[in-house]
């Protein structure tokens, strides 16, 4: 191959998008059922059958994020945003469209997500990181470091039904983050746990953009947003309402938000 068709090859591969969105619509069915035996019985025999309804959680959403670009995402609860994250996590599938997510993606959606609280904080490391893709040689390197990132110490060999809230945070996020991703999507995680801990995961995300992680993020604390993002989606009504620079789309929000 000649160098000049390497290089471009290089380039493009370098300018590749890391999430690819496109006319993505999310439509949840939801199967009304009788109360009781006795009104379901008649419209048995009434052949009719329970009421389905539809309801559209995203309509039509399209963007693309670029690799190592950190967006946050805002929105009023309920306007869509934790489905779009679920979304790119492969939780829910779309109904129609297309999601396209490139490489290892590490996702925190909530507390304790994907722990087993019979199993010890050790052990569910080892779950956590094959969920996540990461081979187990790999982990056992890797937990001394898990470890001191969560804080937990002697608590590793208790079943985690006996964490705080605080410690399930910890772990969590620790586990996320040595799992080394070249993807990493995150809900509210950031507004747990105390200042101290806050500012480590701050300095870790930092960290990560120094390296070319792609960051995409919710939140409704809009200093946090500000602070980590390079672009800001603003998801409203189940639609796509605003995507551009941290300052602007959060100012326009606020605004919107105070009426």
């Amino acid at each position: 191959m000649a160098h000049g068709q390497n290089h471009q090859m290089v380039n493009e591969m370098a300018m590749e998008n890391a999430i690819e969105v496109q006319n993505m619509t999310k439509v949840f069915r939801v199967l009304h059922r009788e109360r009781s035996l006795k009104a379901a019985a008649l419209k048995w025999a009434r052949f009719r059958f329970p009421r389905r309804e539809e309801f559209v959680a995203l309509h039509d959403i399209s963007f693309a994020i670029p690799t190592g670009q950190s967006v946050g995402v805002i929105g009023r609860n309920g306007s869509g945003k934790s489905t779009l994250l679920s979304l790119m996590s492969r939780i829910y599938r779309a109904t129609s469209g297309r999601i396209t997510v490139r490489g290892r993606v590490a996702t925190l959606l909530e507390l304790g997500a994907g722990f087993h609280p019979e199993f010890t904080g050790t052990e569910n490391v080892f779950l956590n990181g094959v969920i996540l893709g990461v081979p187990r040689d790999e982990l056992e390197r890797r937990l001394p470091a898990i470890i001191e990132f969560a804080e937990i110490g002697d608590f590793m060999d208790t079943p985690v039904k006996h964490f705080s809230s605080g410690m399930l945070t910890r772990l969590g996020f620790s586990v996320a983050v040595n799992s080394e991703p070249d993807v990493f999507l995150v809900d509210e995680v950031l507004a747990v746990g105390d200042a101290h801990f806050q500012e480590k995961c701050y300095a870790k995300i930092e960290e990560f953009k120094q390296r070319g992680v792609t960051i995409f993020f919710v939140s409704h604390d809009m200093e946090a947003i500000k602070r980590v993002s390079d672009r800001v989606l603003w998801i409203d009504d189940h639609t796509l309402r605003a995507d551009g620079s941290p300052e602007e789309v959060v100012a326009a929000y606020q605004e919107f938000d105070a009426r």
